[in-house]
């Protein structure tokens, strides 16, 4: 299993990834699922991916294969001209994907399926952020719905939807992300880190802070210990339940 989220603040967009992937509880891998294209000065795609890793491999790589040759396919992710076409180019090719394996192999619905978020800037256009569903088909983040969950989101949505704000900094929004990714951490082990965690800030088109955090990191261990105990905290002050 996998968990990323996506967030749409008013400043930019934030990026958070796990990286744990396994096939039961005595097989568990570290595999990368925070991918980024950029142009500096011209675009800044990122694509984070849940689902069957062999397909979401597969997707990434055709992307970057395209990219390389791209006398022979146009548009590549590197020349699309807004980031709806940028969406519309990896969905197509997800379901490709997927539709390849599907009828060469077994036949289970969802073996071969995967879902991504999207998100980024081309020069010229606003950044924008899409959720990618296996069928290749859509939908765009807006102020009704600022953030997108992919994987085992269950866990982690809670916290999001009370404390987001999109006016918040990029600091505020990873520690947001981050209480959301130790309540999905603590609840399901088939999720885990390191974190890889990203910030694009609007009209940079360039990449901004990166980094991976790691399960020893000192702060993520301070801000687990210390959401629990604020839980906790919080909990024995609501009053009671009275019996009538």
């Amino acid at each position: 299993m996998t968990y990323c989220v996506a967030l749409k603040l008013a400043s930019g967009l934030v990026f958070a990834s796990d990286t744990r992937t396994n096939a039961g509880v005595d097989n568990v891998a570290v595999f990368r699922k925070m991918h980024t294209f950029e142009v500096p000065g011209e675009r800044l795609i990122t694509i984070l991916t849940a689902g069957n890793l062999a397909t979401t491999q597969l997707t990434i790589s055709e992307l970057e294969e395209r990219s390389k040759a791209a006398m022979e396919r146009h548009p590549t992710i590197l020349e699309t001209v807004s980031m709806f076409q940028t969406a519309q180019l990896i969905g197509d090719t997800l379901r490709q994907v997927i539709s390849r394996n599907a009828t060469s192999g077994q036949k289970a619905d969802s073996t071969f399926n995967a879902t991504l978020i999207v998100g980024g800037q081309i020069n010229g256009h606003p950044p924008r952020l899409f959720l990618i569903y296996p069928e290749g088909n859509f939908i765009e983040a807006s102020d009704d719905t600022p953030f997108f969950q992919i994987g085992e989101t269950k866990y982690g949505k809670p916290i999001l939807v009370r404390a987001f704000d999109k006016d918040m900094s990029f600091e505020a929004a990873v520690k947001l992300l981050l209480v959301s990714f130790d309540s999905t951490i603590k609840a399901n082990l088939s999720v885990g880190p390191p974190i890889d965690v990203q910030f694009y800030v609007n009209d940079s088109l360039k990449r901004g802070y990166d980094t991976r955090i790691r399960a020893d990191d000192p702060y993520f261990m301070k801000l687990s210990t210390g959401w629990g105990e604020a839980l906790r905290d919080a909990f024995q002050h609501l009053p009671d339940y009275e019996r009538s």
